[in-house]
This record gives structure tokens, C-alpha cells and sequence, in this order.
């Protein structure tokens, strides 16, 4: 192997340490019995995760959650995929402008679009509600929904959908049995990206959230912020390592189809 080779792995490798490291001190720390966050622990207990899944604080917010990030997985999946279809297929005046409207929600910060939220659904009443949130999150979803399925709209040989209508079978059983099933890879991506950005979305989160009802992320922010929890290492932890299992399951799957 030549030496400048060698160096540019070398340099990858720092970059990815460099990068990683700092994620997964939160692992150790997440043990440590001090009440405050530690690195390194002096003892050693589990007494954060315990704390996580009897304190009802914590559960109701990470409850809550899982089922807006469900809600706005589906929502975003019907209206992403016809956005798609409309964007890619479509021949209309105006293409242009209602892609960038449809894509806008990913170029405005995050901060603006919260601010908005907020005024406009404190005057709906629509704070502190799941209806509240999805409807935000949806908004921040369903770009990422559109990206994925036009890119599998784009590579799609359309002559199998004139096949299937040649042969008898209507709009609705193509889409169902030929181009949904072709396109189910564009899908599964776009449905991960719409559950983790309403499951991490923190920002909209703290103007919408309130005693009535709080997310996760919020939760975890108002612990670091606010009082200093050790159950937000615990529950870091926890994130991580489902979503190291998430992504070392995707590639197994990927090379076993492969």
C-alpha cells in the first residue's frame, strides 16, 4: 500500500474518532451514581435508567414521543408519495415554484418556523396537543419523504405500468401491485427520515410543548438546561444504541439481499 494511502486512511480514522468519540463518553456516563453528569464515574450504578422507567415525567414525554413520530410517519408516507408523483410526473405551469414550496420547510430554520407555529396555533389552540405536532412535523417531514420517492420515481421504468394497464389492471391495482412494490425501497427510506425527524425535533418542540404535553427531546433539553439530569445520559445512551441496531440491521439486510 503507498504511503499516501496509508496517510489518507490514518486521517479518516482520526476524523471518525474525533467525530464519534465525544457520542459515546455519554455511555459511561450514563452509569456513574453522581448527581450530577461525571465522566469519568467515580461509582458506578444503574440508578438513571431506573429513574427513566419509573419516573412518569420521563415515560409520558417519551411516549408521547413515539406516538406523534408514528402519526407523522404515515401522514408524511401518503402525502410524500404524492407530492413525489406530482413533482416527478406532473406537467403543469408552475412546477418550479411548488417544488420549492413543497422543499421550503427544509431551507427555513427551524427557530422561524417554530416561531410561526407558535403564534399561529396558540390562536387554534393547538399547543400542547398531538394534533399540534404532527401537523409541524409533518411539515418538516414530508421533504424528506419527497427526496427518497422521487429519487425512485426518477429510475422508474414506466413501460411496467403500461405493461400491467395493457393487460387489463386499473390505475389503483398498478400503483398497488407494480409501482408501489418498485418503489418500496424510496419508501422505507423516507418513512426513517420522518420518524427521526419528528422524534428528535426539539426546536418546534419548545415553542409547542407545556405541561400538558411534552416531548422527548424537550424533556432531555429542559434536563441539561434547566437541572442537571444524569437520566439524559441514560436515556442518550438508550438512542443510540437503538439506532446503531436500526442501521447494523439495515446493512445486514442489505447485504443478504445483495
Amino acid at each position: 500500500m503507498r504511503p499516501g494511502r496509508i496517510a489518507l486512511w490514518v486521517l479518516a480514522a482520526l476524523t471518525a474518532v474525533y467525530l464519534v468519540l465525544p457520542v459515546f463518553i455519554v455511555i459511561p456516563t450514563s452509569f456513574s451514581a453522581s448527581s450530577f453528569l461525571e465522566f469519568p464515574p467515580k461509582e458506578w450504578s444503574g440508578r438513571w435508567y431506573e429513574n427513566f422507567f419509573t419516573d412518569p415525567v420521563w415515560l409520558d414525554s417519551a411516549l408521547a414521543s413515539l406516538r406523534v413520530a408514528v402519526l407523522v410517519t404515515l401522514l408524511s408516507l401518503v402525502l410524500g408519495t404524492a407530492a413525489a408523483l406530482g413533482m416527478v410526473r406532473g406537467r403543469y405551469r408552475l412546477r418550479a415554484l411548488v417544488s420549492g414550496l413543497v422543499m421550503a420547510p427544509v431551507l427555513v430554520p427551524y427557530v422561524i418556523v417554530g416561531l410561526a407555529v407558535y403564534a399561529t396555533f396558540l390562536e387554534l389552540g393547538l399547543t400542547q396537543t398531538t394534533l399540534g405536532f404532527v401537523l409541524v412535523h409533518t411539515a418538516l417531514a414530508v421533504p424528506y419523504v419527497v427526496i427518497t420517492v422521487s429519487s425512485s420515481l426518477v429510475s422508474f421504468d414506466r413501460r411496467l405500468e403500461q405493461a400491467a394497464m395493457s393487460l387489463g389492471a386499473g390505475p389503483v391495482s398498478t400503483f398497488a401491485r407494480v409501482t408501489l412494490p418498485l418503489i418500496a425501497p424510496g419508501l422505507a427510506g423516507g418513512a426513517v427520515f420522518a420518524f427521526v425527524t419528528s422524534f428528535d425535533e426539539v426546536v418546534t418542540g419548545v415553542f409547542l410543548s407545556g405541561p400538558d404535553l411534552t416531548t422527548l427531546p424537550v424533556q432531555m433539553w429542559s434536563g441539561v438546561r434547566v437541572q442537571i439530569d444524569p437520566t439524559v445520559a441514560a436515556v442518550s445512551t438508550m438512542l443510540l444504541l437503538v439506532t446503531l441496531a436500526v442501521f447494523a440491521t439495515a446493512g445486514l439486510l442489505r447485504r443478504r439481499k445483495s
